[in-house]
Formats: C-alpha cells, sequence, structure tokens
C-alpha cells in the first residue's frame, strides 16, 4: 500500500469534501481516503499495483473537482489586489442595487431617471444590466453548484444555485411582463434577491478564506523556518540555489545570521545553533565537524561548510509537516458524525425547500410567496458551519500542537487524550535522561567545584569508559577547556591515573583506593550518595581523597512537576521499567509515583498495558526505546519523548520533539480545549439550522417574524464566520 496527499480545488463546503471522500473510498484499489476541507488536500491510500496517481487524480475529477498534484507545501489563499477592488468595485454596485431597488421603502430620495414608480421600464433594464454582472461574478457558485449536483453530490453551492436560478428566472417571466404593459409585475421582480444573495456568499467566501488561513499559520510557521535559497561551494566556487536544486552530498555554506538549508554534517568550521524549533533548547547548541545541523536551525556565531544529506521531504521539518497534515486530514469520532449529519444535510434541505413551495401553492399563496419562500429556504440552510465546526479546530490544534513541540498522528488522539486516566512512564531516558550525569559533589579540598571537575574531565577525556561521558558533557555543557594530561593510564576493572602540572591525579572506584593504599575516611558521605543510586567516583590527587562525586541517571527537571500535577488531577501514574528493584524504586520515591513494575521484559510491558486496559482505564503509555514500542502500540495513547528511537517513534502516536515532558499536559489541556470548542460549533451550527430554517418555511409569519433570501444569505454567512472565529479562538492559548 502506498499514501499520498493531493491538493484539491473546487470544494466549497463539507457536501463537497464528503461527497468527494466517499467517491474515493468506492473505487477499487483505494484502501482509504480522508479529505480536509480546510487544508484543501486529500490523503488516499491506495494499491500501487492497481492504481496510480493519474488515475487517482481522474477519479478526483470525475468527482467534480480538480487535483492540483501531490501535495508540496501548505499554501494560504493570498487575497491579492485585484480580487480586493473587484470586492469593492461590488460592494459599491450592491448598494447601488439596493438604493435603487428599496429606498423608496424608507423614503429615501429617488433617482428620477430609474424610479421604480415613473421610469419602470428603465428601472427594469438596469436591475437586469447589475444583476446579469453579479451573476457573472457568481459563475463559479453556479457551476460548481450544478456540476455536483449531476455527480450527485449536492453542496453549498447547489443550494445557493437552484434559490438564485429560480429566482432570477421567475424575475425574468416577470420582466417580460412588465415590457408587455403589465407595469404592476414590476414589483415581482426578484433580481435584487439574486443578486444580493451572490454578493453575500462572495463577501462569507473571502472572509472565510482568511480565517482559514489564520487556522493554518502555525504549521505555515513550520515550512517556512527553512530559507528559501542557500549557497552551495562546487569545485570552489560558490554559488546561490534554491533548495530544490540542492542535491545529497553538495557542500553547503551557512554563515553567521544564516540558516541552515537542509539537513547534514559539518565538514568545516564550528558554530552556535539555535534549534528551539525543534528541540525547545532555549541555549545555544555548540556545533562542529562531523556534527548534524537541522534544516531552519539559525547559525548564530560561526561559518560551517556542511554536506546535504536529507533534501526535499526527507528534512526534519518537512518530515513534522507531513505528519501534521496528515494528521489533520484523519477523522476524530466527532467528526464523522458530524459529516454523516452534513452529507444528508443538502439533500434533506432541497426536500424541505420543494415541500415548502408545494404546501405554499395548495395552501392558496401566490406564486410570488411560494417561490421566495423556497429561495429562502434554500439561501438560509448553512451546511458550511456545519461542515467547518471540526476541521477548523482540528486544524488550529494540530497547529498548536506542532508549534509546541507535540507531533501528533492521528487527529483522533485530540479527543482521545482528555479521557486519560493512567499514565505509564519508561523509566530510562523517559523520566531519566538516559545517559549518566553528575548528580552530587563532595569536595573535601581547597579546590572549587567547577576546577575540581575540570581536572577530573581531562583525564576521563582519555578514558573510553561510560562514566568518562558524564565529565566530559559537563566540561562541553560549560564551555571549560580541557587541561594538559600527561602520563595517562587505565587500571582496568578499577580507574585511571594520570598527571597535572606534575600532580599526580587518580580517579576510580573502591578497588583503586585499595590499589594505592588510600585510606576512606568518608564512609557516611559514600553511603549517603549509594542510597540515593550514585555510582561513586573517588578523586584522589597524590595518595589524599580530594572529593568523592555522585554519577546517576538523573530524572529530568520537570519529572517531579509533571508526575504531580497528574496526581493532583486524579491521574494514576505507574513506572514499568526493565531496571531493577532497588534503581525502580529510588528513582519513584523521588518523583513521588506510588506504583512501580519493575524487571520487566517488552512482551510483559504489553501484558501490564493490556491488564490496565481491561480495568476499564484509559492509559497513556510515555516511552524512548525498542523495548517500549510494543507497549506504545498497545496503549491508547503512544508518547515517544525526545530523542527517541525510530521504531519508537513509529508505534507512537504522539511525538515530542522536544525534552520537556509537560508537553503531555499540554496535549491534554489542547484536547480538552479542542473538543470543547468543536462542540459549541456543532452546537451553534446546529442551533442557527434548527431556528432560522422553520423561520425560513414561515412558520413565525404568525408572530410577524419572516426573512427574504437577502436576509437569508447574510444570516448564513454570520452562521460560518461565527463558527471559524471560535475555532481561531484556540490559537490564543
Amino acid at each position: 500500500m502506498k499514501k499520498i496527499i493531493l491538493s484539491i480545488e473546487g470544494m466549497t463546503c463539507s457536501a463537497c469534501s464528503n461527497g468527494l471522500e466517499k467517491y474515493l473510498n468506492k473505487q477499487d484499489g483505494i484502501k482509504n481516503a480522508s479529505v480536509n476541507l480546510v487544508m484543501a488536500n486529500a490523503t488516499v491510500e491506495y494499491d500501487e499495483k492497481k492504481l496510480n496517481i493519474i488515475q487517482i487524480e481522474k477519479f478526483v475529477e470525475k468527482a467534480g473537482f480538480k487535483s492540483l498534484g501531490e501535495f508540496k507545501e501548505i499554501k494560504t489563499e493570498n487575497k491579492n489586489i485585484k480580487e480586493k477592488i473587484k470586492l469593492i468595485c461590488y460592494t459599491i454596485l450592491a448598494i447601488f442595487l439596493m438604493y435603487i431597488s428599496m429606498g423608496h421603502m424608507i423614503n429615501l430620495p429617488s433617482v428620477p431617471f430609474f424610479d421604480i414608480h415613473h421610469n419602470t421600464t428603465n428601472y427594469t433594464v438596469i436591475i437586469l444590466i447589475i444583476t446579469l454582472l453579479f451573476i457573472i461574478y457568481g459563475l463559479d457558485i453556479l457551476k460548481n453548484g450544478y456540476k455536483n449536483l449531476i455527480h450527485r453530490t449536492p453542496n453549498m453551492d447547489t443550494l445557493v444555485g437552484i434559490g438564485v436560478v429560480t429566482s432570477f428566472l421567475y424575475s425574468v417571466y416577470n420582466m417580460y411582463m412588465v415590457f408587455k404593459g403589465n407595469h404592476h409585475q414590476v414589483m415581482n421582480l426578484y433580481f435584487e434577491s439574486t443578486s444580493i444573495v451572490i454578493y453575500f456568499i462572495k463577501l462569507g467566501r473571502f472572509i472565510d478564506g482568511r480565517n482559514k488561513d489564520k487556522t493554518k499559520e502555525a504549521i505555515q510557521k513550520l515550512v517556512k523556518i527553512t530559507p528559501e535559497t542557500a549557497t552551495i561551494k562546487a569545485d570552489g566556487v560558490l554559488k546561490t540555489v534554491t533548495l530544490d536544486e540542492i542535491n545529497k552530498g553538495d557542500i553547503v555554506i551557512c554563515k553567521a545570521g544564516e540558516k541552515a538549508a537542509v539537513d547534514g554534517k559539518i565538514v568545516n568550521g564550528k558554530a552556535h545553533f539555535d534549534e528551539s524549533f525543534i528541540t525547545g533548547e532555549s541555549k545555544p547548541v555548540a556545533k562542529e565537524k562531523n556534527s548534524n545541523v537541522l534544516a531552519g536551525s539559525l547559525n548564530y556565531d560561526g561559518y560551517i561548510e556542511y554536506e546535504a544529506e536529507k533534501i526535499g521531504k526527507e528534512s526534519t521539518v518537512s518530515e513534522i509537516v507531513k505528519i501534521v497534515v496528515e494528521a489533520s486530514n484523519t477523522k476524530t469520532p466527532i467528526a464523522k458524525v458530524a459529516d454523516k449529519v452534513s452529507g444528508y444535510f443538502v439533500p434533506v434541505v432541497i426536500l424541505i425547500a420543494i415541500i415548502t413551495f408545494i404546501v405554499y401553492l395548495i395552501i392558496g399563496k401566490n406564486v410570488e410567496t411560494a417561490i421566495t419562500t423556497f429561495v429562502t429556504v434554500l439561501v438560509v440552510a448553512c451546511p458550511c458551519s456545519l461542515g467547518l465546526a471540526t476541521p477548523l479546530a482540528i486544524v488550529a490544534s494540530e497547529g498548536l500542537c506542532a508549534s509546541n513541540g507535540i507531533l501528533v498522528k492521528k487527529s483522533e488522539i485530540l479527543e482521545k487524550a482528555q479521557k486519560v486516566d493512567t499514565v505509564v512512564f519508561d523509566k530510562t531516558g523517559t523520566l531519566t535522561y538516559g545517559k549518566l550525569k553528575i548528580s552530587e559533589v563532595v569536595n573535601y579540598c581547597n579546590i572549587e567545584n567547577d576546577k575540581l571537575l575540570q581536572i577530573v574531565g581531562s583525564v576521563e577525556n582519555k578514558s573510553t569508559h561510560p562514566i568518562a561521558e558524564a565529565f566530559i558533557s559537563y566540561l562541553q555543557e560549560k564551555n571549560i577547556k580541557f587541561l594538559n594530561v600527561d602520563n595517562f593510564e587505565n587500571i582496568a576493572g578499577m580507574g585511571v591515573t594520570a598527571e597535572i602540572n606534575n600532580e599526580k591525579i587518580i580517579i576510580g572506584n573502591a578497588k583503586i583506593l585499595d590499589k594505592f593504599n588510600i585510606i576512606n575516611n568518608y564512609v557516611q558521605d559514600e553511603e549517603r550518595l549509594s542510597e540515593h543510586g550514585n555510582s561513586i567516583i573517588y578523586v584522589a590527587k597524590e595518595n589524599e581523597i580530594i572529593a568523592l562525586v555522585g554519577v546517576n541517571d538523573i530524572v529530568k527537571e520537570e519529572a517531579r512537576d509533571l508526575i504531580k500535577t497528574l496526581k493532583a488531577r486524579k491521574i494514576q501514574t505507574i513506572m514499568l521499567t526493565g531496571d531493577n528493584q532497588k534503581t525502580a524504586d529510588i528513582i519513584a520515591r523521588e518523583l513521588g509515583i506510588e506504583k512501580v513494575i519493575s524487571e520487566v521484559l517488552p512482551t510483559e510491558k504489553v501484558d501490564m498495558i493490556r491488564n490496565l486496559k481491561k480495568e476499564n482505564r484509559f492509559v497513556m503509555m510515555c516511552g524512548d526505546g525498542i523495548n517500549d514500542s510494543p507497549a506504545l502500540a498497545s496503549s491508547d495513547i503512544g508518547v515517544s519523548v525526545n530523542n527517541s528511537t525510530d521504531i519508537a517513534m513509529d508505534s507512537s502516536d504522539v511525538i515530542l520533539t522536544r525534552s520537556d515532558l509537560k508537553g503531555i499536559l499540554d496535549l491534554m489541556k489542547i484536547s480538552k480545549a479542542t473538543i470543547r470548542n468543536i462542540k459549541q460549533n456543532l452546537f451553534w451550527a446546529f442551533f442557527y439550522n434548527c431556528l432560522m430554517i422553520p423561520i425560513a418555511i414561515g412558520l413565525l409569519r404568525p408572530f410577524g417574524i419572516t426573512i427574504n433570501p437577502m436576509i437569508a444569505s447574510l444570516a448564513m454567512v454570520i452562521s460560518s464566520i461565527t463558527v471559524i472565529l471560535n475555532a481561531l479562538r484556540l490559537r490564543r492559548m
């Protein structure tokens, strides 16, 4: 099976996206198709043995839409000056039309040449001309409505199209009667209704387009992280190229103040890079030869040459954008319900309008009233607000998650995350840093800690023991230089010795003390460090201990607050680890985790997750290693943390691109806000239609409450804008 994302043109409401989705899913060879109205694209999973992209694009065309090819980037609809000028011109025209057709109703001064009572023919001709201009303006609406009706996927444009054409044809008939001398028929011309309905639909779509773009802004920012051009070095010559012209293996130049164009490895130079957009780390990261650079990271202060490794869609940023877009195209359970309802909505509205028209004629109402009511019912119904309620909120939330370092692979996770009542954590690499760090220094000499650790780190820099990395990393993070080391010697199973400034330094475990007959007078400190799960490094100068250093896989700084917050919310926290019981208990006690399950194999982790689910617990599993991947896949929501293995990330539903575990809390918060927002949107969409359709039918006419097609079209636009503005509130979180 292969997956492709196609950009789609011609979708205007949920009935369009639902119709296309249903049509694609019926085709042989397509396993699954999901269409996103807001993003204007379709994700299609298909059997490449049966179909190819060209055939799929033909299916899209047969459904009444146009494929713009494979998705490359998120495009926002830039309303150029022409469109704005056109809208302004038609606004002036609409005001003029309303003035000459309705001004007399509120005693406004009339224009004699176009006076409805004294120059009926002139009036009729001018409003016909204006209406024809509006029909040309709204020709895309009429074409789309007709096309979707033919393809049996009626949409919002179909409703408007039927209403507009009906109103126009009836007005043409009455215009004919006026020209024959029946001047009182001028009062039955509804050209202005035809024009104003088209105007309001166009105005609404202009506003909708701009507001939809705002929901995509967070995702769009990810796309804009990378520069548009870069400098490559070929045969000693520098050349400026676009990103598309960069090939794997090219040597790319990045100077201070510039952004890396693609992912690659440094072959020359060094610099500090800001990678906060991916890692969340605010401090610049030192990079030198053989270090990796990420596309979009900012070079603060150096000059580097790096070899392009991941270009185009392979880059880290592109992968993130792809994950976010694919997630936006998946459907939440609540969205599927809304889609099902909106799929029946348009046919039902057409049926209601037809029944209303027939009933009005049966009960003796005149044709004018029956047609006006028919048109009003068609125009007032708003499947747009119903269809936009969910996807707008999802796209806004996906962008919000992405900008906060949370990559959600399926939008249904945004609905599920608020239900979590149990969070299961792996220990190493998830709650802890996954690598040894210096946890405590007990200093017995008059040398400052940093100076002391500079001595130890300089000696350990010659060692290949895993513990040495803790000291080397400390000096690198603090930008402390390594000292010159002489006469280095590695003593297997014990430690190392060396000379710095002609002084002998001895570093190692307890066995090295016995070898050099060094007396240990610090047993109490040794026991205290051991109780906290530390490996103890003894540091001696000549034959005297000058310090004890506790080295440990220490817990992440934010882990304590995370566990505390989860417990405050009555969410059960469990540590599930393959590590030994003693170490696991020490970490759990430090974090405040009450339930610990240790010394378990990967298969046993899966069993534990399944047992929790059998107890009707909604389980989130958070891990980072290969041994966590089965448990991540088995949980209700699998979360892999920053620097996870590829298998763990493939098995998870959510990826935290930053090292901060508080992303879990952010996900839950965004989930809760998203579902609340969707429910609000759906409520207002249903409330609007439940209120306005009966009014359009005329059920409240006895109470003096009525509307005409023009007011109906305005109300419909307001309904859509209300839903859009409510969804946009999510961006302020």
